[in-house]
C-alpha cells in the first residue's frame, strides 16, 4: 500500500466474487442469483483514485455471501452453522448468508462448525487484521485522528427485504451507526465531497452502518469511520450485473473528485 500523508484509508468489502472451497453450493448458483448482492465493481470505481491521491485502502477477494466481512463470526444461526445456539432465521443474511435480499436460498444446510472457522481465518481475519495495521501505521506517523471510508453499493431501488421496500434511493447514501461512529464534522465533510462531485446524497437511510462502522466507529478514541453506500444504477445494468462503460467512467471521476474533495479538506477537522 501506499504511503499516506493524511490519516484516511479506505475499506472494500463486498466487491469479491471468489468463492472458497468451504462453500461449494455457491458454485452452482447462476449468475444473476450469486452477484445479486455483491458490490460488483466498487473497487474498480475506487481504486485508481486511492492510487492516484496514494490513498492505502483494504479489499477482499472472496464472496459476501461465503463470508460476510461486514458482519462478525457469531452473526450466525442454526441454518447457517450447525449445532449453533441462535435461532435459524436470525441471521439469514449474517456471517454466512442463507438467503439473498431477493428471497433466493443460498444454503440448503447448514455448514459444520470446522468450516466456519475455517472461513473466519481464510477471510476474515486478513481483513480485519490489514485494516489494524494501518491504524497502526497511521499512529507509528503521529497521526493522533483517523479518518475511514467503508465503500459498498446498493440496489438503486430497496428490495421488500430492506427497510425501503420500492423506494428509489440516492446516488450515494452515508451512514454513521445513527451519529456514534465519527464526529459529525466527519460526515458533513465527507456529504459536502460527493455532493460538490455531483452525486444526490442521502443520510442514515435506508443505512445506518454495518458491522465495520459499529467495531472501528469510535470517536472517543479519535478513530471516525463512515459508511458509504453507492447506488448500482449509476455504473452498471442492474439485471445482467454487467458494467456501462461511459457512466462508469463518469462515476470514476466524480469518486476521484470527492476523494481528492475529502483528502484536501480534512486538515480543517483534524
Amino acid at each position: 500500500m501506499a504511503d499516506n500523508q493524511v490519516p484516511l484509508f479506505v475499506t472494500i468489502p463486498h466487491s469479491g466474487e471468489k468463492i472458497p472451497p468451504q462453500t461449494p453450493w455457491l458454485n452452482t448458483l447462476p449468475e444473476e442469483i450469486l452477484m445479486c448482492d455483491v458490490d460488483r465493481y466498487v473497487d474498480f470505481l475506487y481504486e485508481p483514485s486511492l492510487h492516484k491521491l496514494k490513498i492505502p485502502y483494504v479489499k477482499t477477494e472472496w464472496h459476501r455471501y461465503a463470508a460476510d466481512l461486514n458482519r462478525i463470526p457469531d452473526d450466525v444461526d442454526s441454518s447457517s452453522v450447525i449445532g449453533n445456539k441462535n435461532p435459524a432465521g436470525t441471521h439469514n443474511r449474517g456471517f454466512h448468508w442463507v438467503i439473498t435480499t431477493y428471497k433466493h436460498p443460498l444454503m440448503n444446510e447448514p455448514m459444520s462448525s470446522e468450516a466456519h472457522q475455517e472461513l473466519v481465518k481464510l477471510i476474515y481475519d486478513p481483513f480485519h487484521e490489514g485494516i489494524k495495521k494501518l491504524y497502526q501505521d497511521m499512529h507509528e506517523k503521529g497521526f493522533k485522528k483517523t479518518y475511514h471510508i467503508d465503500a459498498h453499493s446498493m440496489p438503486s431501488v430497496g428490495t421488500s427485504e430492506h427497510r425501503d421496500p420500492g423506494e428509489t434511493r440516492a446516488d450515494i447514501v452515508v451512514s454513521d451507526s445513527k451519529g456514534k461512529s465519527c464526529d459529525p464534522r466527519f460526515k458533513d465533510l465527507v456529504i459536502s465531497a460527493y455532493v460538490t462531485a455531483g452525486f444526490k446524497v442521502g443520510y442514515n437511510w435506508p443505512y445506518f452502518g454495518g458491522r465495520v462502522t459499529e467495531q472501528y466507529g469510535n470517536p472517543s478514541r479519535e478513530q471516525h469511520t463512515l459508511q458509504v453506500e453507492m447506488n448500482r444504477s449509476l455504473y452498471m445494468d442492474e439485471k445482467t450485473k454487467k458494467l456501462k462503460p461511459e457512466e462508469a467512467k463518469k462515476t470514476q471521476e466524480k469518486v476521484l473528485f470527492a476523494l481528492s474533495y475529502i483528502r484536501n479538506n480534512l486538515m480543517h477537522i483534524m
